[in-house]
């Protein structure tokens, strides 16, 4: 019964992304204004419905999310918790190899194989993080990084629907990373979805000390999380090629 209801949420929550993005511009924009006396971002035009969503998220965050999250974090031991985090990352090297083979850059997808078969094979599956202690570097790729180096230019900010910070082309890369990862593509689906759920715990309980420590020194919240998100999007700091920041004031 409980992974019929998995399936479920997980089924209508990747169906309901793209509708709930849509429906919430419409809805949502304009609804949150931008404080007084604040210079704009050029690359946040839709920054009244980014801010609205991002304010939608925080509080279906703290309904769900988070008491879940620091549930987890209490009961569960920390070396439980590092060999977790290690598994998933270790599974994530893979689609890593891959964006970095798309982007023609072969040395790095090489050393993403070496890390990936080495915590595999002697890490006890991933949970053990052997390849870092051998200083074989981890530099996590995504499909919104190889368009990135492709010459795509980012686009506006963008706050997803229970996502959070994205871009335009973030958002155009999200299912081909669904589809890429490979445990979305597990079977049966029961074992899927409750790995799904203990990833997404794992990494909110990740973040928790992150985010208090936003919570009580910034400012203005929403504009430190979207550049420091713009700032680790940015293909200057991902590749040589670099593209500007586009203006869309206009």
């Amino acid at each position: 019964m409980m992974s019929k209801k998995l399936l479920s949420f997980f089924s209508f929550s990747r169906r309901a992304l793209a509708a709930s993005l849509a429906g919430g511009c419409l809805v949502l924009a304009g609804c949150a204004s931008v404080p007084e006396g604040q210079a704009r971002n050029p690359q946040d035009p839709w920054e009244g419905y980014n801010r609205s969503m991002m304010t939608f998220n925080d509080k279906v965050d703290t309904a769900v999310f988070k008491p879940v999250a620091t549930a987890y974090k209490t009961v569960t031991p920390r070396p439980v918790r590092t060999g977790v985090t290690n598994f998933f990352d270790n599974i994530g090297d893979l689609w890593s190899m891959v964006n970095y083979l798309l982007q023609g850059r072969g040395e790095k997808a090489y050393n993403h194989m070496v890390r990936f078969t080495t915590n595999t094979v002697f890490g006890l599956g991933g949970v053990l993080d052997i390849a870092t202690e051998a200083q074989i570097p981890r530099e996590k790729q995504d499909f919104g990084l190889t368009l990135a180096h492709w010459g795509m230019k980012p686009g506006p900010y963008l706050v997803l629907p229970f996502w959070g910070p994205s871009t335009l082309r973030d958002t155009v890369a999200l299912p081909v990373d669904w589809r890429g990862y490979v445990l979305d593509r597990m079977h049966p689906v029961s074992h899927r979805n409750t790995l799904t759920v203990v990833r997404w715990t794992d990494k909110r309980a990740n973040l928790l000390d992150t985010t208090d420590m936003v919570d009580a020194i910034a400012l203005d919240r929403y504009s430190l999380i979207r550049d420091f998100y713009l700032q680790q999007r940015d293909p200057k700091a991902q590749d040589e090629n670099a593209g500007k920041i586009e203006d869309f004031d206009d």
